[in-house]
């Protein structure tokens, strides 16, 4: 039997690691530039924290958890890593000792949804949680960092779309007019707005049904019930992407679709994209903190994903294939029993900060010659029986032929100078 890789999980090969890198690189350089530090929750996290975070009337923890029971404890591999996020902060204490916490994350989530392109079940996120603070400053931080994320690649064109869903009374006041705006249309809709309607209505603005889509269109618009509080809000929000010389259009269309969401809501489109536009979704989840047992402290974040971005980069010409740079030196050896002297003369310079690696096949030195030459390698090292009796090796810079014998004290040191000619 062959194995394959889990439908919807896949390798990323030698080849591609240059690309991840890169996008890795773009993240943590934006991140700390902005004073977040890095965070590495763990992959599992109890299933509870999610239903208690994510929502229980969502597809996520309905339909797409991987979760597993051990002993008495129900554990999900982590879908999101707002969640995860939240949870480190309590524990750690940080909302008693220093509630203002600005943290990001790289690493795999993990959803059991139906793959398609750009929808993996395992799939890489570059998180950012801005913990501690109500700043509307921070809300269009977190904006401009994300769109800046993607500039930095190259991707020019993207929209910051933004939306409100409210807090506290105008929240309940919206609730009131959906559910009344839906419940006139239950025969019409499709049975999982149904399902939602009685559990939580608000859910139903987020269906994908086409159907359901078009009815949403003459839907109450949460902006029309926002406090002057609230209201204000937005606007500053909006203000202070302005003064980052960033242009936002409102689009009350936008329904994030965890439940924890409270004011500013926001996306980031691609509009040639078309269906598949929204590029990465972030926004305030002002109670989250409360609701997981902690003290009642706001907080912004989003999430970019790795995939949707690299699938963007290939179609824009972005993701050109970057030669990995060959290792520096090839240890050749030009005798019979030489092997252990071999391995510490490439130790030797490993431990001078070079990269170094020798002939594992038992090759001719001919072929060694030609595996070092087909490899790129910059220099040779050849050790043979007079060399090694004598305590030398020859160096030979494949560059320009030219050849020494050097004595195996000096080595590192002359391979270093002409590497950096």
């Amino acid at each position: 039997m062959q194995y394959q890789a889990v439908r919807g999980m896949r390798d990323v090969l030698p080849a591609e690691i240059p690309l991840w890198e890169r996008l890795e690189h773009e993240a943590r350089r934006l991140a700390r530039a902005h004073g977040f530090r890095e965070i590495r929750p763990p992959l599992v996290e109890e299933t509870a924290l999610f239903i208690r975070s994510v929502g229980e009337v969502t597809d996520i923890v309905e339909k797409e958890m991987f979760s597993l029971q051990k002993g008495d404890n129900f554990l999900s591999l982590r879908p999101e890593a707002t969640a995860g996020i939240a949870r480190a902060y309590l524990e750690a204490g940080f909302d008693k000792n220093a509630p203002l916490q600005r943290l990001f994350t790289i690493g795999p989530m993990f959803r059991g949804e139906r793959p398609t392109k750009g929808r993996e079940r395992q799939f890489t996120q570059f998180d950012v949680e801005c913990l501690g603070s109500l700043d509307p400053r921070l809300d269009a931080e977190c904006v401009h960092m994300a769109a800046s994320f993607f500039e930095a690649l190259g991707i020019e064109g993207i929209e910051v779309r933004l939306n409100s869903m409210g807090d506290g009374d105008d929240r309940e006041r919206f609730r009131e007019a959906v559910k009344a705006f839906v419940a006139g249309q239950l025969a019409e809709r499709c049975e999982l707005c149904r399902s939602r309607f009685e559990r939580n209505v608000l859910r139903v603005l987020d269906c994908k049904s086409p159907a359901c889509v078009e009815l949403n269109k003459k839907a109450p618009v949460l902006l029309d019930f926002l406090t002057e509080h609230n209201r204000a809000h937005f606007d500053a929000v909006r203000a202070s992407l302005t003064a980052l010389g960033r242009k936002s259009e409102v689009d009350t269309g936008i329904v994030r679709g965890l439940d924890y969401y409270t004011r500013t809501i926001f996306e980031l489109h691609y509009p040639r994209f078309g269906a598949r536009s929204a590029m990465c979704g972030g926004g305030r989840y002002d109670h989250l903190l409360r609701d997981l047992g902690g003290s009642d402290l706001p907080a912004i974040g989003f999430a970019i994903g790795f995939t949707g971005t690299l699938i963007l980069m290939q179609e824009l010409g972005l993701a050109k294939a970057v030669t990995p740079a060959p290792i520096d030196v090839y240890v050749i050896a030009a005798g019979a029993g030489l092997e252990a002297r071999v391995l510490a003369l490439a130790q030797l310079l490993r431990n001078a900060g070079l990269s170094a690696i020798y002939d594992v096949e038992s090759r001719s030195v001919k072929s060694q010659f030609k595996a070092a030459n087909s490899g790129g390698h910059p220099l040779v090292v050849v050790l043979g029986d007079a060399e090694a009796a004598a305590g030398n090796a020859q160096l030979k810079d494949m560059r320009n032929g030219t050849q020494d014998v050097v004595p195996q004290a000096e080595l590192a040191a002359r391979a270093r100078a002409l590497l950096a000619r």
